[in-house]
Formats: structure tokens, C-alpha cells, sequence
């Protein structure tokens, strides 16, 4: 039967292929494609507000609540701030470090830094969370640090500005940013230092042979070739932080993100059709960044 099923398979590569790919397919997209069809078909449904029952007529009623109520909005566009403000620091922290590691560090050195960078990929995310809030505790390492440097009125400062401050790190939209940007940051650096390794070294020389400054060089020349890592890096960082939940709800102050929304909508408050609108904008903010960034060569870095 196998010699029969192998004969019959010969010369039929396209079968084959198509064959060995129909169970992953079917899979993807029962159980991942058609479960987030049916979420998103409840956005077009509504609450009853006397049964507190959904109501299977479709409406655009969900989506008025949601871009309409101002606590809705606010909670979109907290959610879209820190995911802005945590590619940017991530873009930020992670190119000096990934530039030395593709064009400056000799091959025990790089490896070693690789392996740095992926360590703490390897660990629950879970316990990193959790440590983290203990870090950032009141009485945690950080403010520890703070007060044997002398430096404890730097610090009672940061957590006095409004909107980002707290009563301490672990309880202020400035710990959950230290969060996120130390999660999502092996991200932003692998990708990075893919597209400056590509980068060709006589053009840095010749760029120089030419006169220019390091600053020009670096303008000029190296970041706008190391653009599609950049891209690629806050593909991730930018869609991670977007859609986390868990991130908001142990570490930072009080107020809901878009995640947190969606995990309590179709769990405690039962509206599913709320929670499945609020999916909809990470849906449709991603769209529009991966367009954006296969504009920008991304897709070349990855």
C-alpha cells in the first residue's frame, strides 16, 4: 500500500505539497480564523439594554458606543499613545546596541551578545512581569538604588509628573513603559542588527573619504539603510503592545487599555459585541502599520 500510495504520489508535487499543507490549513482556519470571524461578526450585534442579551440584528450601534462614550476613546488612544511611545524607546535604546553588534564586536563577543539579547525570550513572561513589579515596588531594588545614590528626590520627581507618575513605579504608566520596553526590546534589536549587518562597509568609508561628519554618515547613509530593520522591529513592539493585557492589569496605574477592555467585556460584563469592536481597532491599526511598513522595506529585514 505504501509502495501503491508512493508510485502514485511520484511526479506529483504539487499534489504532495498540497497535501502536506491541507491539515496546518485547516487547522489555521477553523480554529483561528473562523473563531476571530465569528468575534469580529459580533461587533455588528448589540446589547439589549432591558435583557442585557445580544441581540443578533445588524447594527452599527456597537461601534457608535465605542467611538462616541469618551471613556471608550480615552482608552483607545492610551493604548495607542504607549504603543507609540514604546517602539520609539525601543527604536531608540536598540540601535546602538545592535549597531555594534553587526558592525563592531569580533564572533565570540556578537555571539555572546546574542545570546544576551534572547535570554530573557527564554523565560516565563509571567515571572518577568511579577519581577518586574517587585523591581519597581515602593521598596523594591530601584527605589533602593535611588535612595543609596542620594538621588531619591530625582526619583519622587518622575513620580510626580502628572499623568506618567504614581505613588511608585510599579503603580505608574511610566513603570508599565519600563515594562514594556524591556519585554519587547530583543524585537526591535534582532531585526536591527539583520539590516545593518547587510549594510556595506565601503559606503560608510567612501562616506567619509567624502568628507562627511560620523553625524552626516550616520543621517545619510547608515540610517536610512537600516530603515527596513527599524520597520521590521516596530512591526513587533508596536502589535505587542497594542494587544497586551496582562502587562496593564499587574504593573502601572490605574485606567483600562485596549486588551484589558476585550479580557473583561466577554468575561465579567458579558458584552461581546463591545469586546468584539475593540478588537477591531488593534485589527485595523495593525493593517495600516504593516502597510505602512512594507512601504518602508520591513518585510525585507525580517
Amino acid at each position: 500500500m505504501l509502495r501503491a500510495a508512493s508510485r502514485f504520489l511520484h511526479g506529483r508535487n504539487a499534489f504532495y505539497v498540497s497535501l502536506l499543507l491541507l491539515p496546518p490549513l485547516l487547522w489555521l482556519g477553523t480554529a483561528y480564523l473562523g473563531s476571530l470571524f465569528a468575534l469580529l461578526a459580533q461587533s455588528f450585534y448589540a446589547i439589549d439594554e432591558f435583557t442585557a442579551k445580544v441581540v443578533p440584528e445588524l447594527t452599527l450601534a456597537t461601534y457608535r458606543q465605542l467611538f462616541t462614550q469618551p471613556a471608550n476613546v480615552d482608552i483607545v488612544l492610551r493604548t495607542v499613545a504607549m504603543a507609540f511611545a514604546v517602539t520609539t524607546a525601543c527604536g531608540i535604546v536598540a540601535f546602538p546596541v545592535a549597531n555594534y553588534m553587526a558592525r563592531h564586536a569580533g564572533p565570540k563577543i556578537k555571539a555572546l551578545l546574542y545570546v544576551g539579547v534572547m535570554l530573557p525570550m527564554w523565560t516565563s513572561y509571567l515571572v518577568k512581569v511579577y519581577a518586574w513589579r517587585l523591581i519597581l515596588a515602593k521598596q523594591g531594588i530601584v527605589a533602593w538604588g535611588f535612595d543609596a545614590a542620594g538621588a531619591t528626590p530625582v526619583l519622587d520627581r518622575l513620580l510626580a509628573t502628572p499623568v506618567v507618575g504614581g505613588p511608585s513605579l510599579s503603580s505608574s504608566y511610566l513603570g508599565m513603559f519600563i515594562v514594556f520596553v524591556y519585554m519587547w526590546l530583543p524585537f526591535m534589536i534582532l531585526p536591527l542588527a539583520a539590516a545593518l549587518e547587510r549594510v556595506p562597509a565601503s559606503l560608510l568609508q567612501a562616506s567619509a573619504d567624502l568628507g562627511a561628519r560620523p553625524g552626516q554618515t550616520f543621517r545619510n547613509v547608515l540610517l536610512p539603510l537600516a530603515l527596513p530593520g527599524l520597520a521590521a522591529g516596530s512591526v513587533f513592539t508596536f502589535s505587542l503592545t497594542l494587544g497586551d493585557y496582562i502587562i496593564p492589569s499587574v504593573v502601572g496605574a490605574p485606567g483600562f487599555f485596549i486588551g484589558m477592555m476585550v479580557y473583561q467585556l466577554q468575561g465579567t460584563a458579558g458584552n461581546l459585541p463591545l469586546a468584539a469592536a475593540f478588537s477591531v481597532v488593534p485589527i485595523v491599526l495593525i493593517g495600516l502599520y504593516l502597510t505602512l511598513a512594507r512601504r518602508l522595506g520591513a518585510f525585507d529585514a525580517l
